[in-house]
């Protein structure tokens, strides 16, 4: 069963959109719950997205894609 990869509602305060700035893992790459996969930033502030599970990831959302938050952004298995 595959996990979503969500942009988790209490990540920031207010309505503002984020950029997705960088992957640290490959689509397809084996990755490991709590492991760093990418970063976002949000007004000049960057945060971490880590695994929610272990499994193979599927990146849904690329570099300098426009995220809000609850958007998934890559599933896990």
């Amino acid at each position: 069963m595959a996990t979503d990869i969500t942009i988790a509602d209490d990540m920031w305060d207010g309505d503002e959109q984020a950029v997705v700035t960088n992957w640290f893992a490959s689509d397809g790459a084996a990755v490991t719950k709590d492991m760093l996969l990418a970063e976002i930033m949000v007004a000049k502030i960057q945060y971490e997205v880590r695994a929610p599970a272990d499994g193979p990831l599927t990146i849904i959302s690329k570099v300098d894609d426009i995220v809000s938050k609850g958007d998934v952004i890559g599933r896990i298995g």
